[in-house]
């Protein structure tokens, strides 16, 4: 009877431990968390089929500081997608750890404060591409083409729904 109980409660802790790890899965690599966003650090980045030059690009990215999404690891590459869920695997050197943003609102407004009422200091376009300053649980504070703003947090692409920046 207590052994049976020793062994529940072992196996209740293993699958709690479980459950935990795949809330914040892990790069091999690195160690830092997946999925998590990125920007491309080049004017130009190849997304291959595979994780080696030898493998066939099925993607060039074109835009400098656009968002990634890095969703796997191995080795020197990283495999990411973009907004749409297009992708592939792109070199680490050509990666930036720089948070940006995707415009996905038209005529996004940039209000002064998180707040929907404060007085507006730029629109932005959609595709426009913002630097990430700050997130909290609802609004961004967003830079491009220099201006600053807040932006809903529901208005961009490259950002998590739960994400907190500081």
């Amino acid at each position: 009877m207590v052994r049976t109980s020793v062994l529940a409660g072992l196996l209740a802790a293993l699958l709690s431990g479980t459950a935990a790890q795949a809330a914040e899965e892990r790069g091999p690599v690195t160690n830092l968390p997946l999925p998590r966003y990125v920007s491309l650090k080049t004017s130009e980045g190849n997304a291959r089929r595979g994780p080696s030059l030898t493998h066939r690009i099925d993607w060039v990215y074109k835009r400098r500081d656009m968002p990634l999404e890095i969703i796997a690891e191995y080795g020197h590459w990283r495999r990411v997608r973009d907004k749409d869920g297009a992708g592939g695997w792109i070199h680490y050197a050509l990666l930036s750890g720089v948070r940006t943003v995707l415009v996905e609102e038209d005529m996004l407004e940039l209000h002064q404060r998180p707040d929907p009422d404060t007085p507006v200091e730029a629109k932005l376009a959609v595709g426009v591409i913002a630097h990430l300053e700050h997130c909290e649980k609802d609004w961004c504070e967003l830079s491009a083409g220099g201006y600053d703003g807040w932006a809903p947090k529901s208005a961009v692409w490259g950002v998590g729904p739960d994400e907190i920046l500081e």
